[in-house]
C-alpha cells in the first residue's frame, strides 16, 4: 500500500458503549470486497515505512513503501509490493538490485517526497550516495539493506519484488517512522 488520501471510502465504526458487537458472521456488518473496503481496512493497520531504490537508466528511482516484509532468514529475504503503474516500475521491472531503507520519525518530509507523484526525489534535501552495485544509498535512515531481486511476482495491479539480502547497516539512531490513518508519525509510549 503506498500513502494515499482518504477519497471517501466507508468508515467502519465501532458500536455505542453498551451496544452489541457485530460479529465477523453477521452478513449485516460485513462490506464486500473492493479497492475501497482494503484501502479501509488498511488504514486501521499501522506499517512500518520504507524507501525502496534503484539504479535507472535514466538516474536514480525510489518510491515510499509500507509493505515491507521479512520472508527467510536462511538466506535472508525481503519482499515489497509494487504498482505496475508507478513511475519507479520501469526501472525495477529491470533492475538486479534494489535499496531498501527503514525510515526514522524524523523522516516524515522524506517519505513524503518518495510517496508524492512527480517529486525531484533525489534532489536536495535529499542526501544519499552511489552503494554496492550502484544502488543509490539514503543518509541519516534507521538501517539500509542492498538486495538482490530473485522474483516478480505478478499480484493484480502490483508485483510482489522478492529479493536476497547482500549486505546492509542496521545501526542508524532514532525511532522508526510508521503509517497509519492516512498519515506519518511516530510511536507513542
Amino acid at each position: 500500500m503506498t500513502a494515499s488520501p482518504d477519497l471517501g471510502t466507508p468508515h467502519l465504526t465501532s458500536p455505542a458503549p453498551g451496544a452489541a458487537r457485530p460479529s465477523a458472521s453477521d452478513p449485516g456488518a460485513a462490506h464486500p470486497a473492493s479497492p475501497d473496503l482494503l484501502r479501509s481496512v488498511f488504514r486501521r493497520h499501522a506499517a512500518g515505512v520504507a524507501v525502496i531504490t534503484a539504479r535507472g537508466e535514466a538516474g536514480p528511482v525510489g518510491f515510499t513503501a509500507t509493505s515491507l516484509t521479512s520472508v527467510s532468514a536462511e538466506p535472508p529475504m525481503l519482499s515489497f509490493g509494487v504498482s505496475t503503474g508507478a513511475s519507479s516500475w520501469p526501472a525495477l521491472s529491470r533492475t538486479d538490485h534494489v535499496g531498501v531503507h527503514i525510515l526514522g520519525e524524523h523522516q516524515q518530509e522524506l517519505a513524503a517526497t518518495f510517496a508524492r507523484s512527480g517529486a525531484d526525489r533525489f534532489g536536495a534535501p535529499t542526501a544519499w550516495s552511489e552503494g554496492a552495485e550502484g544502488v543509490p544509498v539514503l543518509d541519516g535512515v534507521l538501517a539500509w539493506l542492498v538486495c538482490r531481486v530473485v522474483a516478480r511476482v505478478p499480484a493484480g495491479d502490483h508485483r510482489i519484488v522478492v529479493a536476497e539480502v547482500v549486505l546492509g547497516d542496521p545501526a542508524g539512531h532514532g525511532r522508526p517512522l510508521l503509517y497509519y490513518q492516512g498519515r506519518f508519525s511516530g510511536l507513542r509510549d
